[in-house]
């Protein structure tokens, strides 16, 4: 099995994953790799986000950093991505964070 093979299917299980987090919950970079199998590739899975193309229906908005900050991205993806998260009931402190133990996802498999 080739490399580009293997990246292919772990992108797969990362967006199945991020496809599963409700409207209103977000789930850590980190997160998603364990719970696509991944432990310790929380890159990966910002490297699998940057790759979805425009338009996108998987909600990409709804991953965020373990500190619960919108992590930086080229473009305009930060007040797109706070604006989509607001809009599902998020709500971001004063330091422009979200309470993962409020909004977190906490799946149930």
């Amino acid at each position: 099995m080739t490399r580009d093979r293997d990246e292919r299917s772990d992108y797969q299980r990362i967006y199945a994953m991020v496809d599963s987090i409700p409207r209103g919950c977000v789930a850590t970079y980190g997160q998603i790799a364990e719970e696509a199998g991944l432990p310790g590739h929380a890159r990966q899975v910002g490297y699998a986000m940057r790759h979805l193309p425009e338009g996108t229906a998987l909600p990409w908005h709804r991953v965020i950093n373990a500190k619960g900050e919108i992590s930086p991205r080229p473009g305009s993806g930060y007040p797109s991505q706070r604006r989509l998260l607001r809009a599902e009931g998020v709500r971001f402190d004063r330091r422009g964070r979200v309470d993962l133990k409020r909004f977190g996802w906490k799946p149930d498999f």
